[in-house]
């Protein structure tokens, strides 16, 4: 059944609007504007914080199959100049929206809008609520179609008539114009019985809180009125001739020209007073005729109206395979075969340089069908040396009668590479055999792995492997669930009213994932938690959320209800305002049909304002939030080039050989991409590319390889269920790429086993990244936060972090498995880095080196700093002493000082930049080139361990020694700030009581004498020469490391 899309406003609401009445309110409407139709709601009549709660309906006027155009929304906020003493309708403030941020019906959310100015002079504020989605309805049935058939465009042009008198029923006169003007290049609907008739005469100064979801004018789109033919038209003027075809407008868009705010009236609906009707042959949009508001302008590229993962970053065209090495390949698509002398299901055999592959058996119809295609890889086009592609027809599964074949000249085979059409399959008589009379239809080419027709052809590189094809994932949109439970009621069954208090908690279980309350103990049955629960849930929504209730015995737990609740029936939200909570009733445990007085007070909620973590926060790939209504424009693409892999080791052993069966997989995003699985080769060959949208430049591009089993059939014909195994990680953060520049490198591929470093080959990579923002909007992004704003205002704990990212890893493990062919989880769990959180001593002492290394830059400026003192160097140290004056005398040099000493520092730097490869796993700096094999083994056991005993109590006793110097350097860092809370809290009378009277000295002189004497006196003595020194520390350093701490009462 044919479907019509529809985009939904609902305008709910606004708060804190600007008074623009002159009387210390505003009486607002909104105007919203979309492709060229215009709606409106009602007045609200002075009011700043207005409640409006109207649904205004756009017509998308496309075919259903495409998506929502990649437009914007405009809407406008007016004040009504019909109320107050004002002359014109006054901007209160307006937004506009990109069609990437409308979602589909029950993906909606409540989102509040800051106002934004039209111009810099604009006094705006305050915030608007609405709701925007597009659904899919039922189409009207053909003989009630509206004003023409598909995809018409109707230009509305409203007439300026003026009011002649009170008596709103009078038509309007007719201009010279006519009523109407119809023009149709295709077949008009057929015309209705009673053409309607005109409507009243519109009212410039009619109030317009009287008319709700009304369109420009009072007039509804023609879409929605029956529009009489020529012949209908009886009492107005004859129709002019149908105007030349290089004269008609050449587009197929509605477009609705409208006059301003200030025409809307409140008249009931009529036809159209005058409206043009006109069929398209091109994509551009016809001029307005009107003096009223132009409609905005919008590109009508069938490429760039609407939004997909690439067409909406028009600047930017589809990947080309331009970052890859071309492979040729010899295609063979056999479709089906005629006439020949057999009954059975005949198969088809290829062969070409020593390759053979058999197809499927054929599908019996009228003919014998196939349509399979093959690509024989050839080392390159040159076509000197040139074999015989052989194609022959078997009779039977195991191939024993000879039916006919046919044989080509590799060289003969035309070449084909994309955009050009695909080749038609053309009939050839088979040869020898018994099909004397039999045809085979087939088409052969030569092409690269850029044809259409690559990914699903059988392949002599993955041997024909099903789960071998390369393909694309996208993870699911996963939400967060906040279950907040408050409080029950009626929970004193019969059998506890003996007990004085009881104990009740209430757990929560989604799928695998189950929550508790704590305990919470109530005399009167209404126990009280406000407790938070968070859960990670995926769409499509098909569980339910159960809550359990359990009374808590010195036996155990006793069920006393269960209540179920669907997760398709819970509200999404993406800010932080509070849902209405509800009531849910227990179900008896025993008999699901019976239910009980108990009841459980719940707030439930998808939270869309955060993102869902799945990765480690510092190679995070994404950090958009969930609701696809914030997210921002993508400033960019990447573009990933997979060429190959060089020098493998042998992975497994079959059949006494060893062997690799290499793979690549590529996450960003929500976007996974794998390559083919090359068979049997230690330097395998992809070479395909693949495209992501970038929304953050702080981001990274994880790339890994592995060795597929899946390629092998034992225990009598069962695919292997051993683990793929690892062969190395690449890691690209998108930040350090240059804009437009293809980078080419080569990777090591390293693995870290129980003995060290392992080099298992090398990959060759292609990357580039294109910037489609404006550079001053990319700058931008970098004054932004890295994670949406919810996780600011209202933050999870380190523990829900961790716990929410390892549920959510494993329902991206359990969703990509089930795809054909599957993504293991194995492999995701590595791409995820799940199991990066495991202890290691060698990444605790790899971390502290790192902050010993920063800390390095800041003992060299204390080290300077001490050697200025001393006039080790005496022209630096005289320099220092100018330096010092200057900026005592002249304090407001010492910011922009520093700035230019930084400004300096960095341009120098940059002359030393690197200009290598881009940056790789580091062996030095993860210390796992020097690593104890004891330490490697303690970092790769399992938890619990199983490991002996021994062994166990060697390692803790080694982990307790480094716990007493993490103790040591702790207690010496609170001791230096007890030390200083000491100063004044009299812990020591005579040192606090040194100290107020020093300050006490220090405030009166500082009263006395100029700061800038003070200041210069001090630099003076503290860069004194060496002779006027004291060999021992400092009176001031003396003096705090006496004052007491609390050490001396540990016990």
């Amino acid at each position: 059944m044919a479907t019509t899309r529809k985009l939904v406003v609902e305008i709910v609401d606004a708060k804190d609007l600007t008074p623009k009445d002159g009387q210390g309110t505003s009486s607002p409407y909104v105007v919203v504007d979309y492709y060229g139709q215009r709606r409106r709601t009602r007045t609200i009549v002075r009011d700043l914080n207005p409640v409006w709660n109207e649904s205004l309906e756009f017509s998308l006027a496309k075919k259903p199959s495409h998506p929502v155009f990649n437009d914007v929304l405009e809407i406008d906020m007016f004040h009504d100049k019909n109320f107050g003493p004002t002359r014109r309708n006054n901007f209160l403030g307006r937004i506009r929206l990109g069609s990437d941020q409308f979602v589909a019906k029950g993906e909606e959310a409540l989102i509040y809008f800051p106002l934004e100015k039209k111009s810099l002079f604009n006094l705006v504020q305050g915030e608007i609520g609405i709701r925007i989605y597009y659904a899919d309805e039922a189409a009207p049935p053909a003989s009630k179609q509206a004003v023409a058939p598909l995809e018409p465009v109707v230009e509305e042009k409203e007439e300026e008539v003026k009011p002649e008198g009170p008596d709103e029923s009078k038509p309007p006169p007719e201009t010279k114009d006519g009523p109407a003007e119809v023009k149709e290049t295709a077949e008009p609907p057929p015309p209705p019985e009673n053409p309607p008739a005109e409507g009243p005469k519109p009212n410039e100064d009619a109030s317009p809180p009287s008319q709700e979801n009304a369109t420009v004018g009072g007039e509804e789109p023609p879409a929605t009125e029956p529009n009489p033919p020529p012949e209908a038209v009886s009492d107005g003027p004859k129709l002019p001739a149908e105007e030349p075809r290089q004269n008609q407008p050449e587009s197929e868009d509605i477009l609705l020209e409208t006059s301003d705010a200030e025409s809307w009236v409140s008249a009931p609906r009529s036809p159209l007073p005058g409206v043009t009707i006109s069929r398209s042959v091109s994509g551009s949009i016809p001029k307005p005729k009107t003096g009223g508001p132009q409609p905005l302008p919008r590109s009508l590229s069938e490429t760039a109206s609407y939004t997909s993962e690439i067409s909406d970053v028009s600047t930017i065209e589809r990947s080309t395979f331009d970052l890859v090495e071309k492979m040729h390949y010899v295609f063979v698509r056999v479709v089906k075969a005629r006439s020949l002398p057999t009954s059975g299901s005949p198969i088809t055999k290829i062969s070409l340089s020593g390759t053979t592959i058999e197809s499927k058996p054929a599908r019996k119809t009228s003919t014998f069908e196939w349509d399979q295609t093959f690509a024989f890889l050839r080392d390159s086009p040159d076509t000197s040396s040139s074999p015989i592609l052989e194609i022959s027809v078997w009779e039977g599964t195991d191939g024993t009668h000879f039916l006919g074949g046919i044989c080509f000249d590799v060289s003969e085979i035309p070449l084909r590479d994309p955009p050009d059409s695909p080749l038609a399959p053309q009939w050839y008589r088979l040869e020898g055999g018994g099909a004397h009379h039999g045809d085979l239809m087939l088409a052969t080419w030569t092409g690269t792995q850029a044809d259409e027709s690559f990914p699903d052809a059988w392949k002599t590189d993955t041997a024909g492997n099903v789960t071998a094809r390369a393909k694309v994932y996208m993870s699911p949109k996963l939400w967060y669930l906040r279950a907040t439970v408050m409080d029950a009621q009626d929970l004193l069954l019969p059998q506890l009213t003996a007990f004085k208090e009881a104990s009740f908690q209430l757990k929560a279980q989604l799928g695998f994932q189950v929550q508790k309350t704590k305990p919470a103990v109530t005399r009167n049955g209404a126990p009280s938690w406000n407790e938070d629960l968070l859960f990670v849930a995926a769409e499509p929504f098909a569980d339910q959320l159960v809550f359990t209730l359990e009374y808590r015995t010195s036996k155990g737990p006793v069920t006393v209800g269960m209540a179920r609740v669907p997760l398709t029936a819970i509200e999404r939200r993406v800010d932080e305002r509070l849902v209405a909570s509800r009531w849910f009733g227990f179900e008896d445990p025993n008999d699901e049909k019976r239910g009980n007085r108990s009841r459980v007070h719940l707030r439930l909620c998808f939270d869309g304002g955060y993102h869902v973590m799945d990765e480690a926060a510092h190679v995070c790939s994404d950090y958009r939030p969930t609701a696809r209504q914030l997210w921002k424009p993508a400033v960019g693409i990447v573009e990933l080039g997979l060429i190959g892999c060089k020098n493998l080791l042998p992975m497994k052993t079959v059949n006494g050989k060893g062997s690799t069966d290499a793979y690549t997989v590529a996450k960003y995003g929500s976007k996974w991409v794998r390559t083919r699985t090359v068979s049997d080769s230690l330097d395998p060959k992809w070479n395909e590319q693949y495209t992501w949208k970038v929304y953050d430049p702080c981001t990274v591009l994880t790339v890994g390889v592995f060795d597929s089993w899946g390629v092998y059939e034992i225990d009598g014909g069962k695919e292997a269920t051993r683990q793929d195994l690892r062969i190395g990680k690449v890691r690209i953060r998108i930040s350090t790429l240059e804009t437009g520049k293809a980078y080419r490198n080569t990777y090591p591929l390293l693995m870290l086993v129980n003995g060290g470093v392992k080099k298992l080959g090398e990959i060759e990579l292609a990357v580039r990244y294109l910037r489609s923002a404006p550079p001053l909007d990319f700058l931008h992004v970098y004054s932004q936060p890295l994670l949406p704003l919810m996780h600011h205002i209202k933050p999870l704990t380190l523990f829900q972090e961790d716990m929410l990212r390892n549920t959510a890893v494993k329902i991206l493990a359990v969703h990509l498995s089930r795809s054909e062919p599957p993504l293991r989880p194995e492999i995701v769990r590595y791409m995820l880095d799940a199991d990066s959180h495991t202890f290691s001593m060698r990444k605790v002492r790899a971390n502290w080196l790192r902050i010993v290394n920063v800390v390095a830059g800041m003992i060299d400026v204390v080290r300077w700093v001490d050697d200025t003192r001393f006039w080790r160097n005496p022209t630096a140290t005289l320099l220092v002493h100018a330096l010092v004056v200057m900026l005592i005398w002249f304090p407001d040099l010492i910011v922009p000082t520093i700035a230019f000493y930084l400004f300096v520092i960095g341009a120098w730097n940059y002359r030393f930049r690197s200009r290598a490869a881009l940056p790789h796993f580091d062996p030095r700096l993860s210390l796992a080139d020097a690593a104890d094999r004891e330490e490697l083994d303690e970092e790769f056991d399992v938890v619990p361990s199983n490991r002996p005993p021994e062994m166990v109590r060697s390692r803790y006793d080694k982990l307790r020694a480094v716990g007493v110097r993490v103790q040591t350097i702790l207690g010496e860092v609170a001791a230096q700030g007890e030390k200083m809370q000491a100063l004044v809290t009299w812990r020591d009378p005579r040192a606090t009581g040194i100290f107020v009277g020093l300050c006490l000295v220090v405030a009166l002189v500082l009263y006395l004498v100029p700061t800038k004497m003070v200041a210069m006196a001090s630099g003076f003595y503290y860069f004194r020469h060496p002779i006027f020194r004291d060999r021992k520390p400092s009176p001031m350093i003396n003096f705090f490391r006496r004052l007491p701490s609390l050490s001396d009462r540990l016990m």
